[in-house]
């Protein structure tokens, strides 16, 4: 308790302390965080739909939109980004290629709106946990999500990205390394604002690095350019998002929609992570069912005018860990520079230029960083690992988690439907621990265990 107490004697909570121009940093630090991953869910979808797929100004704007959205939703008190979701990308990849009934002489991008109507329904479905949570009560829910399956869910949450960081990194090991160092010097022997901006000096850093780099003739591992600049030269100076209207069919919809089952574990999975990061029980207050709405409510506004699903992003998790600034005001900042951006074609090519193994050195820091705050549930909630019931639950949840990487693929009335790893560790974990007895978890009637985990039990 007394680790804890100085814990967040040593956070700030109201980042107006900090001055204007400091708020403006740790905001611009949260976008470059959340920009990458963002970011790249259109691109790949574009791969997909042979380049007739997402928009990546369309991406950035809702991302910001849905953020201030949930952020309304849960009362402005949770310090959570909403960036695009991957989790529907096979969903999209099913999409695209569907020929049949009145798919069979669609072109690409006349199949997309159908995805985005699926996913409209998908984010709808959030409302419908968030209304039994809301009818039965929290506590009764959370008996389900006790720290023995939030934990090892949370530590999924960061290895499941473990190949992504090493993959973008690999492209050029020196970039990667440089952003890596950057950030633990600034985060360990920073002074003054340098301490709680690492991660924006780490891209700011190599990004410079890189810029000579490319002055002196290098190239990347494989022989491709560190930098490339033409998509700087191409993009415009200012333009609107191209916007588009869903449409809705069946057939999306039963390909998409129950993905939302893998999204709904996800956003508890991640709420579960910034409580614990951030000493604040949110799932109480304002409440599991609270954000839920917003984060449904947020993926469906996106979704309807042509953009990927939003889900809560581990990355400024992350942020939120190394700067130890966990004022939600510097999240919506982030989000206001990303409805901004989207409106600037030529500054989001610029970020967008960021060369892979920056990205790759960043998420070094940021997904491990994810796990650890996992490892710290458990281990601040005493799990008792010498119990049985409880190595067996965390056991499946961490190897579906992680060995499951193609997710797991099946067919329901014709249509095929692929749940990710972390989805069917996550249905694993909950399945087992209401299954199993000797579940003796009691949501805000154990204070010990709740307030070691940085969980404020408020009335």
């Amino acid at each position: 308790m007394e680790n804890q107490n100085q814990k967040k004697a040593d956070a700030i909570y109201d980042a107006r302390e900090l001055g204007r121009g400091r708020m403006l940093l740790l905001g611009l630090q949260h976008m470059f965080a959340m920009f990458g991953a963002t970011v790249l869910v259109p691109i790949l979808v574009n791969s997909y739909f042979h380049g007739e797929g997402l928009s990546v100004q369309v991406t950035l704007f809702m991302a910001g939109a849905g953020t201030l959205f949930f952020h309304l939703c849960s009362k402005f008190k949770v310090p959570a980004f909403l960036g695009s979701s991957f989790a529907f990308l096979g969903g999209f990849a099913t999409v695209a290629e569907l020929n049949t009934g009145i798919y069979a002489n669609m072109s690409y991008g006349e199949k997309l709106p159908y995805a985005c109507g699926g996913i409209v329904v998908a984010g709808l479905l959030y409302l419908v946990l968030a209304a039994i949570i809301k009818l039965i009560g929290v506590k009764r829910v959370m008996r389900f999500l006790p720290p023995v399956v939030t934990g090892p869910i949370i530590i999924c949450i960061g290895l499941a990205l473990a190949g992504t960081a090493i993959s973008s990194a690999e492209k050029n090991w020196l970039l990667a390394l440089i952003a890596l160092c950057t950030i633990v010097v600034f985060n360990i022997w920073g002074k003054g604002i340098f301490r709680i901006i690492p991660i924006l000096m780490g891209v700011l850093i190599s990004y410079a690095a890189a810029l000579v780099f490319v002055a002196l003739g290098m190239k990347n591992a494989d022989g491709s350019a560190i930098i490339d600049f033409a998509g700087i030269a191409s993009s415009k100076l200012v333009g609107l998002p191209p916007f588009q209207f869903c449409k809705f069919d069946l057939t999306a919809i039963l390909v998409m929609a129950p993905i939302a089952i893998a999204t709904m574990m996800e956003h508890i999975g991640d709420l579960s992570a910034i409580s614990a990061t951030v000493g604040e029980n949110f799932i109480e207050d304002p409440g599991l069912h609270r954000t839920l709405v917003g984060d449904g409510l947020a993926t469906s506004l996106s979704a309807f005018f042509g953009g990927p699903a939003n889900t809560t992003y581990g990355e400024n998790t992350g942020v939120l860990e190394l700067s130890k600034v966990y004022d939600p005001r510097v999240i919506r900042l982030a989000a206001v520079y990303a409805i901004l951006i989207s409106f600037v074609p030529r500054f989001a090519a610029v970020i967008a230029s960021l060369p892979t193994a920056i990205i790759g050195g960043i998420s070094f820091i940021l997904y491990g960083m994810i796990s650890a705050i996992g490892v710290r549930n458990v281990v601040e909630n005493r799990v008792d690992f010498s119990n049985s019931r409880n190595l067996i639950i965390a056991a499946v949840i961490l190897v579906s988690g992680l060995g499951f990487s193609k997710g797991l693929s099946f067919t329901v009335f014709g249509t095929p439907i692929t749940l990710t790893a972390l989805a069917i560790a996550s249905i694993a974990g909950v399945l087992l621990n209401a299954i199993l007895p000797g579940n003796d978890y009691h949501f805000g009637e154990n204070k010990r265990g709740d307030a070691m985990r940085g969980v404020s039990l408020k009335k």
